[in-house]
């Protein structure tokens, strides 16, 4: 069921401003987002129904939404060997449930804190997207 105030459920243009759908895994959908500072940095939304808490996941959805976090985190480390993943669930202003997954580099922007998104957006062209998009839909095999 779709939430009407909800990008993840309504795919709107505000998503679509800030991430680029790579493709759908059994209990989500994974977006890359358009501010590659930190390269491969995506965000997995659950899918299938609007949910807000992860407590209000079914056992079988909650498994099923980790599997696939873990799935996507290996995907973005073959592409990017990372020095750790960084990932976040928050959800104060976006109620449905997703998790940022942010590799970052040994000594590098945001090392030994939380990714941020402040300063300068780090834009790709849509060549350099559709090359990213294509490598973890490789690597998923989606």
């Amino acid at each position: 069921m779709e939430h009407p105030d909800c990008m993840y459920c309504n795919k709107n243009d505000k998503l679509r401003s800030l991430m680029i759908e790579v493709g759908e895994l059994p209990y989500s959908t994974l977006y890359l987002f358009r501010d590659q500072r930190h390269r491969g940095r995506c965000v997995l939304a659950f899918r299938g129904r609007h949910v807000d808490e992860m407590y209000r996941l079914t056992e079988e959805e909650r498994n099923g939404f980790f599997a696939d976090a873990a799935r996507v985190q290996q995907a973005i480390a073959n592409l990017v060997h990372p020095g750790k993943m960084n990932c976040g669930i928050f959800g104060d202003t976006m109620k449905h449930v997703h998790m940022h997954i942010c590799p970052k580099e040994v000594g590098g922007l945001d090392w030994g804190g939380f990714f941020t998104n402040t300063g300068e957006p780090g834009l790709l062209s849509e060549a350099e997207y559709q090359e990213l998009v294509a490598a973890l839909k490789g690597q998923l095999g989606i």
